[in-house]
């Protein structure tokens, strides 16, 4: 029924349009038309228009979902995302330069987790800048000069993304008492306060990369090779890896810097703000007036 609304508010609006452009063909020809005429005229042109988008809106938005149905089912879940995580970073790159850090709520307590990869990230950064101006320097093809230019200066950006999304991303212990572990722009979970049993501080080195889930349902969320904090849940909660698939775990290793004042969080979530009891007033209330003396006898 829509689909036939919107075949003949097009068969309208091709019938409205010679008219439009004969009006104008007149105006500039120097024919004087009424301005009742005009006015009509156009307000018959955006009444169609606006009928039209209307009609034709639920249709291109169907249209839309049914493209981004295609597109899901022919690009890999792990090149989504890596695309997605690229932007992210991107975004983050921008916010580190204004000194922001990203949805950080009322009352919520931020923990950093960069200081172990700090010093590697920024040697890898020095390492990409020497590569750039050496290939700068000794590559004698234009074209090639120019493509190899513009790759190497995308990675040191890159560089800096990844940087600046786990600088404006810490892990946050909220004001309810929940807990939320990022990684960058790549991996975020949130645990809600009722799944926390306990929480320690324990330093360990786990083996294999920075998202890792073992055969007993741990996840370690490793930093430089190492987690500091040890969360037991009460039961599993669900996550995404990085690259798109799921998993489950019942206890959760990450690194904090600061990881006794993380586990402090935890185990002492920030209590709700109280109302301020009312101020007294310093004034001194008045007294009535003494009686005067008596007369002396």
């Amino acid at each position: 029924m829509r689909a036939r609304v919107a075949r003949s508010l097009r068969v309208a609006m091709w019938a409205v349009l010679p008219g439009e452009l004969a009006l104008v063909v007149c105006l500039v020809a120097g024919v004087r038309i009424p301005g009742a005429v005009l006015l009509g005229a156009e307000a018959l042109v955006v009444g169609m228009v606006a009928l039209e988008a209307y009609v034709m809106w639920p249709l291109y938005a169907a249209r839309r979902e049914a493209g981004l149905a295609v597109v899901r089912a022919a690009v890999p879940v792990a090149l989504r995302r890596l695309i997605v995580h690229e932007f992210r970073a991107l975004h983050s790159l921008g916010l580190w330069s204004a000194r922001r850090r990203h949805r950080i709520p009322e009352g919520a307590r931020p923990f950093s987790y960069t200081e172990p990869q700090a010093g590697i990230m920024w040697a890898f950064l020095f390492v990409s800048v020497v590569e750039t101006v050496v290939l700068a320097l000794v590559i004698p093809w234009p074209l090639v000069h120019a493509i190899v230019l513009v790759v190497d200066v995308y990675g040191i950006v890159i560089v800096l993304a990844l940087h600046a999304a786990a600088v404006t991303r810490p892990h946050l212990v909220e004001a309810d008492g929940s807990l939320r572990l990022r990684y960058g722009a790549l991996f975020d979970l949130r645990v809600p306060a009722d799944a926390i049993a306990s929480a320690r501080v324990e330093r360990r080195f786990p083996d294999g990369g920075p998202v890792r889930v073992d055969e007993d349902g741990t996840l370690d969320l490793a930093v430089g090779s190492q987690t500091t904090v040890t969360v037991e849940l009460t039961g599993p909660v669900e996550f995404v890896r990085p690259l798109g698939r799921r998993g489950s775990a019942r206890t959760l290793r990450f690194h904090a810097d600061d990881p006794r004042a993380a586990v402090a969080a935890l185990a002492s979530p920030a209590p709700a703000p109280r109302l301020k009891a009312p101020s007294r007033s310093l004034t001194p209330e008045r007294t009535a007036p003494s009686s005067p003396p008596a007369p002396p006898a």
